[in-house]
């Protein structure tokens, strides 16, 4: 992996990790571009990297939750069927689902759901504008959507905010909430998959590390404000759209399906 390389994987990391349309899938779709191979260090490196851009929202909204115990109890409950089914499938996760083929589909179908659903969705009025006010049946309900995306590419930003949508938040809650809920669940997840991989990394290879989590960090920052504020005012299908036109190009151009 070259220094380019990283800066790129780490743009995309940042870019990615809280829209609707899988940061794990686009990291996967441009290590294939850029001709990265899965090796254990470049494994490590894109674990480390979602670090970056976790600590962003920790950043972004350190002010609000630092006190908010009530918020982080209904997090927390949120989590637990995410944490519970990542631990018991990770093997087959991680073994089996991993692949540019899985991703490219999981994009084109999740694609196809955000529109549908947002078209549904769009006739019904919010009634939950806080996330204070989400109660624990709808946090764990939000929790065990966000564990599809266990999937790669399905995104478990899309996951999550379409469960909040469907729990009766409004766009910019629903969205908030899954800012919030993605701290313990990839804190967790980055955790137990550096623990489980092994972590041996020379010394040449610390600044790649490095400037990885920097960059994810910064481009995060720029995703998380833009998000809110595009958020507010439009709604996911665009995102849907695209989800469908990248998953298509990859399978029809890159990966040469045919049909």
């Amino acid at each position: 992996m070259s220094i380019f390389d990283a800066v790129i994987l780490g743009i995309v990391e940042g870019l990615t990790e809280f829209l609707p349309i899988s940061s794990t899938g686009h990291l996967i779709l441009v290590s294939t571009l850029l001709g990265i191979p899965q090796s254990s260090f470049n494994k490590t490196f894109e674990i480390v990297i979602q670090l970056g851009a976790i600590l962003s929202v920790v950043f972004l909204y350190f002010n609000r939750i630092k006190n908010n115990i009530e918020l982080w109890k209904k997090i927390t409950a949120a989590f637990i069927p995410t944490g519970i089914i990542g631990f018991v499938l990770y093997k087959i996760i991680k073994q089996y689902l991993f692949n540019p083929y899985i991703v490219a589909v999981s994009l084109v179908v999740g694609g196809i759901l955000i529109i549908i659903i947002e078209k549904i969705m769009s006739s019904k009025d919010a009634v939950i504008e806080k996330m204070e006010n989400v109660s624990y049946k709808k946090s764990v309900f939000i929790g065990i959507m966000q564990s599809l995306a266990v999937i790669p590419g399905t995104s478990r930003s899309a996951a999550t905010i379409i469960g909040g949508l469907f729990a009766g938040m409004d766009r910019k809650t629903a969205v908030e909430f899954s800012f919030l809920l993605a701290i313990p669940t990839m804190f967790a997840a980055t955790g137990y998959d550096l623990f489980k991989s092994g972590v041996h990394l020379d010394a040449s290879q610390w600044h790649l590390i490095a400037i990885g989590f920097i960059v994810s960090f910064l481009s995060a920052i720029v995703a998380v404000k833009s998000f809110i504020a595009f958020i507010s005012r439009f709604s996911l299908i665009s995102f849907g759209v695209y989800r469908v036109i990248i998953g298509l190009l990859f399978l029809f151009l890159v990966l040469k399906v045919n049909i």
